[in-house]
Formats: structure tokens, C-alpha cells, sequence
């Protein structure tokens, strides 16, 4: 799933920037129902990844059964709170 295909299913635009705060919230409830009804393992960190990138994830144990999905959340959020440049080795 690409990061602009899941901003215009869920709020019509690829600009988040252009999202007005009811859009957003409308966006934020759709995508939560969304990721607590697909069972499928990818979607359902694509869009956890989304909802944490605005601020609206569920804490990581509630999220995902699997401690494998666990830690790849963990790393996803490590690595987006890593300065701008440090993991480009």
C-alpha cells in the first residue's frame, strides 16, 4: 500500500496539508474501522503505520497479536524518530 494511495482513500487528497481538522477526523474513524475489520497482516500495518504518523495509532499490544508485527511497529517508529539523514549508511 503506497502512503498517497491510503491519504486518498481516506481523505480524498495526497496533500495532507490541504486536509481541513473534520476531513481529518472523518479520515482518522474511517481508517481505524478499516484497520480493526482486515485481517490481512500488511494492510493492517500500513495502516497502523498511517494512523500513527497521525497520532491516532492503538499502543502496540493491542494492535497486533503477532510479536513479529510488534517489533517491526517498534522499528518503523524508531526509524521515524531518527534525525533526517542518520540511516542513510
Amino acid at each position: 500500500m503506497l502512503l498517497d494511495d491510503l491519504l486518498e482513500r481516506y481523505f480524498a487528497t495526497s496533500d495532507i496539508s490541504s486536509i481541513s481538522a473534520d476531513a481529518l477526523t472523518a479520515g482518522i474513524e474511517h481508517c481505524r474501522v478499516d484497520f480493526g475489520l482486515t485481517k490481512d497482516r500488511g494492510k493492517r500495518f500500513a495502516l497502523w503505520a498511517l494512523l500513527h504518523m497521525l497520532g491516532s495509532a492503538p499502543e502496540l499490544d493491542v494492535a497486533f497479536e503477532d510479536e513479529e508485527d510488534r517489533e517491526a511497529a517498534r522499528n518503523f517508529m524508531v526509524l521515524l524518530a531518527a534525525p533526517s539523514g542518520e540511516n542513510s549508511e
